[in-house]
């Protein structure tokens, strides 16, 4: 019993002594992270989860790291439209790029909580409820057609009932105080806009985590991989949303390639009674997707770019040369 929870406990001191480590020490002065260090965080986080990997690969054997692999790029994928959402409320609320890691580290911090609870509980259903891998699957599908055809909405604090709820619990000053999410006024404390767009991060997460849990599902039933894979997915997400923000935001073709990969995942588990599609064809077809999306992405954008600079150019002289 004791040998089954060390790798927990294991997993669980080096998550917080990594948190610890972020908060405490590389950013205990709230600072606007600049492209270089989001990217370095990205691959630390990356290398890490490399790194895990191979030890599934070593302890565990083949077939469980494969399944770790797997579950751990549908998780960094579907985690990528929560960092689009955190791009519109930031920019809806104007947030202080120096307080963004401040609310990102504890909205992720809360994120883990929720998907640990997520994770426990759509185990026991898909445990003791087979069936519920079917509507598992039609409802990833569905979400990934819905997924496909809505485009982002600019979230509102207003429409938010978790934030609605808040608001009539304690009062809410007027401006941001700094990176603080309470101020204390004349002996009545006061919540701060940022706490207010804290919650609004943590109740999108929420909706996120609905569609990506019962994805990693479809892959494996162990319940060590789906947590890891799934915890090492999120911790890199805020080193994510500072890359994206620098380089990445104008990837067209990522938004179907996700829609793609929620398609595919619900199929295999509507399939999982007739036909178990193996692990590393899950792999495979989920990173082909993904490089097929950044890949005609990147040569979408350089063409719209050509195309700029000819525009701007202007019609060549009549008669030519």
């Amino acid at each position: 019993m004791i040998l089954d929870l060390l790798p927990w406990a294991v997993f669980l001191v080096f998550v917080l002594g990594m948190l610890a480590l972020d908060l405490g020490v590389f950013h205990r002065d709230a600072h606007e992270v600049s492209r270089r260090e989001a990217l370095a965080w990205s691959v630390v986080w990356i290398g890490l989860a490399v790194v895990f990997n191979i030890g599934v690969y070593a302890f565990q054997g083949a077939d469980r790291g494969v399944e770790w692999t797997t579950g751990y790029l549908i998780e960094k994928s579907l985690s990528v439209d929560n960092v689009f959402v955190f791009l519109l409320i930031f920019s809806t609320f104007a947030v202080p790029p120096a307080y963004q890691h401040r609310v990102l580290f504890w909205g992720i911090l809360g994120a883990l909580i929720m998907r640990a609870v997520l994770i426990a509980a759509a185990g026991v259903l898909l445990g003791t409820l087979h069936w519920m891998i079917y509507l598992f699957g039609a409802f990833l599908i569905f979400t990934g057609i819905k997924f496909l055809r809505s485009e982002e909405e600019a979230p509102s604090l207003e429409k938010n009932k978790l934030v609605r709820i808040a608001r009539r619990i304690r009062p809410v000053t007027e401006n941001y105080e700094g990176q603080s999410f309470f101020r204390r006024r004349k002996g009545v404390l006061f919540m701060t806009p940022l706490f207010l767009v804290l919650l609004l991060i943590e109740s999108t997460d929420l909706v996120f985590a609905v569609d990506s849990i019962p994805a990693i599902y479809a892959v494996t039933s162990d319940p060590f991989i789906v947590f890891t894979s799934n915890v090492f997915a999120i911790l890199g997400l805020r080193a994510l949303y500072f890359v994206i923000a620098g380089y990445l935001a104008g990837l067209t073709y990522l938004k179907p390639a996700l829609a793609a990969i929620l398609v595919f995942v619900g199929s295999k588990m509507l399939l999982i009674d007739v036909y178990k599609i193996p692990s590393l064809v899950s792999l495979a077809v989920i990173t082909t997707i993904l490089v097929t999306a950044i890949g005609g992405s990147i040569l979408s954008a350089r063409r719209s770019g050509a195309a700029d600079e000819r525009a701007s150019l202007g019609p060549e002289p009549a008669g030519g040369r």
